[in-house]
């Protein structure tokens, strides 16, 4: 309906307070605005005004406004109180009368104490399709089924939060997110204001779908925006179910195959259609679509009513062609990129931090004492310790000590030797397969994991030739028809590596299938490849043509079997990386490693003939090696320094993953000599704390100096302790921005006092308060070979800065300082001026954005006639006035070795400035 102009609406209220006479003078500004006479009649009947003979009177009405205005008939030769009722019911379902909210605002309707005691039933479409879609959200929401298949873990017991950040458009970190409705709000690091697309991305197992899970829980129970009255929500994966020749209305999207509302569907959609940015869409893993489906390149549809694929409709509600002004919220793995005009905002998931860790574990274990035992064996072992930064995997491994812990037996250990992702699987396989074994409160599976894994062979078979099957196809779920084919049994469903798809089949109600995460079905397709001993070496090795240059890759880019609107595009940006939208590929080339590892011979020997076993090692071996030596080679490199420098990419990263797999000090030793290189520069590389345990796998052999830049990643204070063995190498160290703690701190602090060779250490933007601080304040103090040394946005405070001041007392390297963005004081301050008169070596001093006020430009003054070293001091954006800088100023005046203060930003106008115009050394604007 078309909204009348506010003149239209205009009215005046009766003198005489009438509510007859106001229903008459706006009579037929209500016959135009009412749609629904059935909440009327409803709620009219429900309180005895109108009887059934009145009901039927207004039923036999032709149309909907002579209802209405029979209903106004009805209600004012019943009087006052059933007129003001009429009107409180206006004014109580926004939703049925939105086009009357303006008029009754205006009206300045308040109705009375006898009328409010009415009860007003809501029986509007929109309404009761709310609270049927907020009733299905609350139930699939209830359980945590992306990581098991039996209802067992409540989200609201088991969710935990992560490290959730706000990036910028080159994934520039823009802080962190305070809570999940900020995901949502129009103020909250908007990159885009005519984007459309909110965009979470991190890897496989960090925590993206629980995430959205979280969303619809909240959403259902009413603890999200209030103003959301719609929340649909998809699987992008669902999307490659459909036929290439599927058409749909967005309607038919919607209704059919989300949620189908019981009252008025078109009314329903009309409502969502007038008022998009009621709705909220969530779309999880667009890189399980399909492998190179490009949004951009998608064809343009923007009728709701007009039928198109599926996938035309998935990108223009993206791209806001269709729906404009709806919330949308998409997620994908790491290294898919969606085109800069989609995007509104972009948001990181990091995993856990160690407190989520920590509060995790507690949620796991409820009881005290274990919880306990299960973190004092994490920290006794880092390497295990930095895979539980990863959400998924450390669910895994809190389940598998579980799963063999008892009331029985209490001496379960987890590992202490070292225990890589090839490890975790095989163990979480062992425990869903002694899901059979007879379980006993007084005995015990005594079963070895090799006799379990033969015991299963026939199963492990069957599983592994669906997930290989479908990962050659790029396709994630599964009809009853290729399980069956596999010889998957109906036993084989039920030990949970696959699970009932939630959704209904979107082409039939036959039942589909899935493994229960991505990277399990990574796990079953390398079993398959490495058992089968038929699989040839170009099978073996075909998941690793990713590591092809990108001109060699783009040629087995698109398969013919695959949807036509992957290969639209030839320059979309999930090409210019051969690792991008391909994580699956990864996984499975990992598992392949750490399977065809020596290690784990005697697992396989019962499995597959140990003849086969040998000849693929061997193959991929020479593969892995022959690729790292290719893509070192092929990295760009720049001399810095007096260094070779390259800047590697999420490939390099990778490589690494798959040799740690491997645990051959050999392979490692032979890939150390591959690296040409000794400056690694691996920022933005998306490395986790496990990816450390890789790094120094391999870099521990590296027999040169070397420079480590790991700026922008997720490494935290796990990650750091897992560098422990390449310290000694180290001549440059970069963690800035990586949620390192004063844990993490400590550990660095370790660095500075092994490696007697470290000339740059940097850690800014990381969460090091006074403590961290002040231990790598004395590891400055006690190194003779530290250069620069950068701390700029931490919060080291007073106590910090005192401690740095020890430090810079007389020591004899350190040249380059940042103290910048720590919350620093008077009291700081003005210690770290009075060290600087007993330091010759420093030249360039950083103390921007603190609080540094006129005491400590009055100890900075005094130093300056001391300290003729010093050459920069940037004291931009703190709290010093004119009359600070004037003494700065005069203190330059008996100081030659100073090349520049810089104060902009200060307590100080333009007018105030022009006196130190003369003292060029003085920047002040």
């Amino acid at each position: 309906m078309e909204k009348q102009s506010h003149t239209e609406m205009e009215s005046i209220l009766p003198e005489s307070h009438s509510y007859i006479k106001l229903l008459t003078i706006n009579r037929e500004l209500l016959v135009s605005h009412i749609c629904n006479t059935h909440c009327l009649v409803d709620n009219l009947r429900e309180n005895d005004y109108f009887s059934a003979e009145d009901a039927e009177i207004v039923g036999a009405c032709p149309t909907q406004p002579d209802k209405v205005r029979k209903i106004l008939d009805l209600v004012q030769s019943k009087g006052e109180e059933v007129s003001e009722f009429f009107l409180y019911v206006l004014q109580q379902l926004t939703d049925a009368y939105v086009d009357l909210v303006p008029w009754l605002l205006q009206i300045g309707f308040s109705p009375s104490k006898l009328i409010q005691s009415k009860a007003v039933v809501n029986t509007d479409p929109v309404s009761s399709y709310t609270q049927k879609l907020r009733h299905q959200l609350g139930r699939d929401s209830k359980f945590m089924l992306c990581y098991a298949q039996k209802e067992e873990l409540l989200l609201e017991e088991t969710y935990t939060d992560t490290i959730v950040e706000l990036v910028g458009f080159d994934n520039e970190s823009l802080g962190s997110l305070d809570s999940l409705a900020c995901l949502l709000d129009h103020s909250t690091g908007v990159l885009n204001e005519q984007g459309e697309t909110i965009f979470v991305f991190g890897d496989a197992g960090v925590g993206k779908s629980v995430l959205l899970q979280r969303l619809q829980s909240l959403w259902a129970t009413g603890q999200l925006d209030a103003g959301l009255k719609f929340f649909f929500h998809f699987r992008c994966r669902m999307f490659s179910c459909f036929k290439e020749s599927a058409t749909l209305s967005l309607q038919d999207l919607l209704f059919k195959h989300y949620c189908y509302p019981e009252q008025e569907p078109k009314e329903v959609f009309a409502f969502l259609l007038r008022f998009p940015h009621t709705a909220l869409f969530t779309f999880d893993g667009l890189d399980e679509l399909h492998s190179d489906f490009d949004l951009s390149s998608v064809p343009i549809t923007s009728s709701p009513w007009e039928p198109a694929h599926p996938l035309v409709l998935l990108a223009n509600l993206l791209s806001g062609t269709l729906l404009k002004g709806a919330a949308k919220l998409l997620t994908a793995r790491t290294g898919i990129e969606i085109p800069r005009q989609l995007l509104r905002k972009k948001v990181l998931l990091r995993g856990f931090s160690p407190s989520h860790l920590r509060a995790f574990a507690g949620r796991m274990f409820p009881e005290r004492a274990l919880q306990e035992r299960v973190l004092e064996q994490l920290e006794a072992n880092p390497n295990l310790c930095s895979l539980c930064a990863v959400p998924l995997f450390c669910w895994i491994i809190f389940r598998c000590f579980q799963h063999f812990h008892s009331p029985v037996d209490s001496s379960l250990q987890l590992p202490a030797f070292t225990v890589t992702l090839t490890d975790v699987f095989l163990l979480l396989a062992e425990v869903h397969l002694n899901r059979t074994q007879p379980t006993s409160l007084v005995q015990r599976n005594t079963r070895s994991q090799a006799e379990t894994y033969q015991a299963h062979r026939a199963t492990l078979r069957s599983l592994g030739q669906v997930a290989h099957c479908g990962m050659e196809k790029n396709l994630f779920v599964f009809s009853q028809e290729e399980v069956q084919a596999s010889e998957v049994q109906e036993g084989d469903l039920q030990l949970g590596f696959l699970r009932a798809v939630p959704e209904l089949g979107l082409e039939g109600d036959q039942q589909s299938y899935e493994f229960f995460h991505i990277t399990l079905q990574a796990f079953f397709t390398a079993f398959f490849l490495v058992v089968d001993d038929k699989v040839s070496t170009p099978e073996l090795l075909r998941f690793f043509q990713e590591w092809a240059p990108p001109g060699e890759a783009a040629a087995t880019a698109c398969s013919p079997h695959l949807l036509p609107f992957q290969c639209l595009g030839d320059s979309g940006l999930a090409r210019e990386d051969a690792f991008r939208n391909k994580d699956h590929f990864q996984f499975t080339s990992l598992f392949l490693c750490g399977l065809l590892s020596k290690s784990k011979q005697k697992l396989l020997r019962h499995l597959a003939p140990a003849a086969a076993l040998k000849r693929k090692r061997k193959a991929l071996w020479a593969h892995l090696f022959a690729s790292l030596r290719a893509h070192m080679k092929n990295l760009p490199r720049v001399q810095y320094e007096g260094f070779k420098q390259v800047q590697a990419m999420p490939t390099f990263i990778w490589m690494l993953r798959c040799i740690y797999e491997t645990q051959s000090e050999k392979v490692g030793q032979l890939a150390a000599r591959g690296i040409c290189a000794n400056y690694l520069k691996l920022t933005y590389c998306n490395a986790y704390a496990a990816d450390c345990s890789a790094l120094s796998f391999v870099l521990h052999h590296f027999r040169k100096r070397l420079a480590l830049d790991l700026d922008n990643n997720s490494l935290n204070d796990y990650g750091v302790r897992e560098l422990q063995p390449c310290f000694r190498r180290l001549t440059v160290i970069s963690l800035y921005n990586n949620q390192i703690t004063d844990v993490g701190a400590k550990y660095v602090a370790r660095i500075l006092d092994e490696c007697k060779g470290l000339t740059h250490l940097k850690l800014g933007k990381n969460k090091i308060t006074s403590e961290g601080g002040k231990c790598l304040a004395l590891a400055v103090k006690n190194s003779k070979s530290i250069f620069e040394v950068g701390m700029w946005g931490n919060s080291i405070g007073d106590e910090g800065a005192t401690a740095f001041a020890e430090a810079l007392r007389n020591h004899p390297s350190l040249t380059n300082l940042s103290l910048a963005f720590n919350g620093i004081s008077a009291a700081g301050g003005k210690s770290l001026a009075q060290a600087l008169r007993q330091n010759a070596s420093l030249r360039i001093f950083w103390l921007t954005k603190n609080e540094l006020d006129d005491e400590v430009a009055e100890s900075l003054a005094e130093m300056l006639e001391v300290n003729q070293t010093l050459k920069h001091l940037w004291l931009i954006q703190n709290q010093i006035t004119a009359k600070g800088i004037a003494q700065l100023a005069y203190a330059l005046q008996k100081n030659t070795g100073v090349m520049e203060i810089c104060v902009n930003g200060n307590l100080i106008n333009p007018e105030e400035a022009k006196v130190f115009e003369e003292e060029k050394r003085i920047v002040c604007f």
